[in-house]
């Protein structure tokens, strides 16, 4: 099973609470994360749900985000990160080249974090060999 991340997009006063809903709302119904990932300069805020649910945490450069192509849309997102939702641009930057959205960016009930779950390209499986 290749790996599912979860992504994270929040504004600066987001309560870890804010991240933890926007998480369980963006994995309903969906296989569980295997890591975390956000913006390299607000990683520090995710630091402790990674290490409350024991995940790593992924901290994604900016310049991994500019551009990329998200199912959604803020003007806020493309105003500060140059990518319409930073949530679904961290997971798939993190998930690694062809992973595919599993989920567009779920928005925590205060709106003050956003979650969205990319997951990595399936790798090709090793062939054993019989000796």
């Amino acid at each position: 099973m290749s790996r599912i991340v979860a992504g994270f997009g929040f504004r600066s006063g987001a309560a870890q609470a804010s991240l933890a809903d926007a998480l369980q709302a963006a994995q309903a119904g969906h296989p569980a994360v295997s890591a975390l990932a956000a913006p390299a300069d607000k990683a520090v805020h995710v630091a402790s749900l990674a290490e409350t649910l024991g995940l790593p945490l992924i901290a994604v450069e900016a310049a991994a985000l500019e551009g990329v192509a998200t199912s959604t849309r803020s003007a806020a997102s493309l105003a500060a990160r140059n990518t319409g939702s930073v949530a679904e641009a961290v997971a798939l930057a993190a998930a690694g080249p062809g992973a595919r959205l599993l989920t567009t960016r779920h928005i925590a009930p205060d709106r003050m974090a956003t979650c969205a779950l990319a997951q990595a390209a399936a790798q090709p499986s090793a062939q054993g060999t019989q000796s």
